[in-house]
């Protein structure tokens, strides 16, 4: 990982980062935020519905590279095996979002917030798409990778990244993401809460540029950060990431 590089980084006395996205540097920062309300943290439980505008072949390529393949994340205090873009799962986001199906994805969190947040015994994410329809695509192809019947869905993503671009003015154009948390208050008593952004007039495929651009403020700020090589994790606050999306149609609704 990138922490590989921390002692030439701190040689040569600079900051490398990876993740200056909106996972891990913007999910990161809504756990520090709210962190302090909990005497425990039990469970982090985040994910993202996009929305109509199509990614890039690069983007595709990378997501459903792991369409019905295992990875492991960490649920009630055991590594698990899930599978890309099964665990299907309706989540209503708030107006104007609605409801979105949502899949399992393999991403950064899943290993570094359990090393973060030291106690943790559940950290899971998952995504979707704006068109149920895309979804259920993406879902079945997963689906016959999971049986082996395919070995890999990614010879559909050219044709898939084409029939998006042309079905996008169909769909909806707004997106979300929420980060609920779960655990036991300052008082001892069972505490969950969810924080959400919501963005229109696609403007959500802007928030991962969030963390690069408040990165680099504070860098021609001269403002003072750490050495070495790390995620893109406790660089950042909430505010400093939003701050970098003023003028876009991004929205936060705080937990």
């Amino acid at each position: 990982g990138i922490d590989s590089l921390d002692g030439e980084a701190r040689e040569a006395g600079v900051l490398v980062t990876s993740g200056a996205s909106s996972l891990p540097a913007l999910s990161s920062a809504v756990v520090d935020r709210y962190l302090p309300r909990f005497s425990r943290l039990d469970a982090i439980r985040h994910g993202i519905g996009s929305a109509a505008r199509a990614p890039g072949l690069a983007t595709m390529r990378g997501v459903f590279g792991y369409c019905g393949k295992p990875f492991q994340r960490l649920e009630h205090g055991q590594w698990q095996t899930g599978y890309g873009w099964l665990d299907t799962r309706r989540y209503r986001f708030p107006a104007p979002v609605g409801a979105r199906t949502l899949g399992s994805c393999d991403v950064p969190d899943l290993s570094l917030f359990p090393k973060r947040y030291p106690g943790v015994r559940s950290v899971s994410f998952h995504a979707g798409f704006a068109g149920v329809a895309g979804h259920l695509v993406v879902w079945s192809g997963a689906r016959l990778v999971r049986l082996g019947l395919l070995k890999s869905i990614a010879p559909w993503v050219g044709p898939l990244q084409r029939v998006s671009a042309w079905m996008e003015p169909l769909i909806s154009d707004k997106g979300g993401m929420f980060v609920t948390l779960e655990g036991a208050g300052r008082d001892g008593e069972s505490l969950a809460l969810t924080w959400h952004v919501v963005a229109a007039q696609n403007h959500g495929p802007h928030i991962p540029c969030g963390a690069s651009i408040a990165l680099a403020r504070k860098l021609s700020h001269g403002d003072a950060l750490p050495k070495g090589a790390m995620p893109c994790m406790g660089l950042l606050t909430v505010e400093d990431y939003l701050a970098a999306l003023d003028g876009f149609d991004v929205r936060e609704l705080p937990a």
